[in-house]
C-alpha cells in the first residue's frame, strides 16, 4: 500500500489519527479503533518524529515503524483471533507498538507475546510499553517482549491464535506455520523487492490456505548480522 491517507500538518494527536482511518475507510472495526486510540502512537516513535503522520518511520538499527494504516489493517486482519483469552505472536516486534495494541485485544486473561532480535529495540520497547495503556499487562505478565531470532517464532508460549510478522521473508517461515493453532491466523509480507501481504489461515485438519491482501513494502525479515549492516 504506497498510498498515504494524510500527511501530518494538522494532525497532532493520536485521536485525530485515528479518526482519519476511520473517514478514509481503513478503520472499520469499533474494536481496532477503540484499541488504536487507547495505545499512544507517540510513545512508541522516537523523538523528533511526528508520530501522527500516515507514513513509516525509521526505529534506528535499519528497523521502521510501520504506517497507521498497516497497523490497522493488520488488525482487522486478525481480529477474529485476537478475542479475549487468546495468545498472539508478534515477530519483529520492533517498538511494541502493536504488541501493545494485540495484548489489549486478547485482554488479561489471553497471552501477547513479542520477538525481536535487535536487543536495543527489546529494551526501547518494553520502556515504550511501561509508558502506555499496556503497562499493567506487561506488569501481569499477560504481555512479553523477548530477544531472539522471530523467524523461529516463540515456541514455549504457543501455540497460537494470531500470528503478525512485522517485516517481509522471502517464503513463510516452516517454524511459524507449527506454531498456529489449528483455526490460527498469520498475517506476514512475503517476497523480495516485490511484497504481499499474505493472509494465511490453518483449517482444522492443519492444512494451510493462503490468500493476498495487498501490496506492501517493508524491511526484510533477516539475521541481526545482516539487518545492522543495512
Amino acid at each position: 500500500m504506497g498510498a498515504q491517507y494524510w500527511s501530518g500538518s494538522a494532525l497532532n494527536e493520536n485521536k485525530g489519527m485515528v479518526d482519519n482511518l476511520q473517514r478514509c475507510g481503513v478503520i472499520t472495526s469499533r474494536k481496532v479503533g477503540e484499541v488504536m486510540e487507547t495505545i499512544d502512537r507517540a510513545l512508541f516513535v522516537p523523538g523528533g518524529l511526528q508520530p501522527y503522520v500516515d507514513s513509516p518511520m525509521p526505529i534506528g538499527y535499519n528497523a521502521t515503524i510501520s504506517a497507521p494504516h498497516m497497523h490497522a489493517t493488520c488488525l482487522q486482519l486478525l481480529e477474529k483471533n485476537l478475542q479475549p483469552g487468546m495468545r498472539v505472536l508478534d515477530v519483529g516486534s520492533g517498538t511494541g507498538y502493536l504488541t501493545g495494541c494485540f495484548a489489549l485485544m486478547v485482554g488479561p486473561h489471553g497471552r501477547a507475546v513479542g520477538v525481536e532480535h535487535i536487543p536495543e529495540l527489546v529494551s526501547f520497547s518494553i520502556e515504550n510499553i511501561k509508558k502506555s495503556a499496556a503497562s499493567q499487562l506487561l506488569k501481569d505478565g499477560s504481555l512479553s517482549v523477548h530477544g531472539g531470532d522471530g523467524r523461529q517464532g516463540w515456541p514455549d508460549l504457543g501455540p497460537y491464535d494470531a500470528i503478525h510478522v512485522g517485516a517481509a521473508a522471502p517464503e513463510i517461515p516452516q517454524p511459524l506455520i507449527e506454531q498456529l493453532k489449528p483455526g490460527g491466523r498469520m498475517v506476514i509480507p512475503v517476497g523480495n523487492i516485490f511484497q504481499d501481504l499474505k493472509v494465511v489461515d490453518k483449517n482444522s485438519d492443519d492444512s494451510i490456505s493462503i490468500r493476498t491482501e495487498t501490496s506492501v513494502r517493508y524491511v526484510p525479515l533477516t539475521s541481526r548480522e545482516v539487518q545492522l549492516r543495512g
